[in-house]
C-alpha cells in the first residue's frame, strides 16, 4: 500500500482515507454483510507509541484500547488536530450538534480533535483514569499513570469545571464521582 499524507491507495486502487480519519467498512449481519457502512475511526499511529485501536465503548460510543501492555509513566498518544483561537474555538463548540472534541492548550488556544485528530479524542472519561494528560511544547500528551494491561479501555479524567454544564458520567468506576464536571 503507497502512503503519504493525505488519502492513500491500494494495489486495486480503492481509495482509503488517512489514518486518523474515519474509514468505511462493512458490518456483519444475519445474511453476510451489509452494503450500507458506518464510519469507524481509527488511530493515527504517527501519534501513537504503542498500538492502539477504536472499538466500541460501555463508557460512551467509541473507545481507545491498548492493543500491547503499556508501562506507567510513558507517552501514549498526543492529541491533534485543528489549532483554535478563542474566538474560533466559542464558534466551534457551538456549531456542533453532539459531539465535541475540543482540548483546551492553554489560555489562548484549543485543539479540534474531529478535524484532523489522530484518534485520541475517542479517549472516554473515567473518574479514576489510568492516563493523564501533559502538555509540552504546545503538544498536548496522554501518558500512561499506571501499567495498562493489553485489551484496557484508555480512559482520561476530563476534569470538566463546576460551573459549567454538568455531564453525567458512566464510567463505571468504584470511586466515581457521578459526573464528568469536577465536584470542588
Amino acid at each position: 500500500m503507497a502512503s503519504k499524507r493525505g488519502a492513500t491507495t491500494t494495489k486495486d486502487t480503492e481509495e482509503v482515507p488517512p489514518s486518523g480519519a474515519l474509514r468505511r467498512a462493512a458490518v456483519p449481519t444475519r445474511l453476510g454483510y451489509s452494503t450500507i457502512t458506518p464510519d469507524i475511526p481509527e488511530i493515527n499511529p504517527r501519534h501513537a507509541a504503542y498500538r492502539l485501536e477504536i472499538r466500541e465503548s460501555s463508557i460512551h460510543r467509541w473507545g481507545v484500547y491498548a492493543l500491547e501492555n503499556i508501562p506507567a509513566n510513558h507517552k501514549v498518544l498526543e492529541y491533534t488536530g485543528e489549532r483554535l483561537n478563542r474566538k474560533q474555538s466559542k464558534e466551534r463548540a457551538g456549531q456542533h450538534g453532539g459531539m465535541v472534541y475540543l482540548f483546551t492548550l492553554d489560555n489562548y488556544w484549543t485543539i479540534d480533535g474531529a478535524r484532523g485528530g489522530s484518534g485520541a479524542e475517542y479517549v472516554n472519561h473515567c473518574c479514576d483514569p489510568n492516563l493523564e494528560t501533559q502538555i509540552l511544547k504546545d503538544h498536548i500528551l496522554f501518558m500512561s499513570r499506571r501499567d495498562i494491561l493489553a485489551g484496557e479501555e484508555l480512559t482520561l479524567d476530563y476534569r470538566f469545571a463546576k460551573n459549567v454544564q454538568k455531564y453525567e458520567c458512566k464510567c463505571g468506576s468504584p470511586i466515581c464521582r457521578g459526573t464528568i464536571n469536577l465536584l470542588k
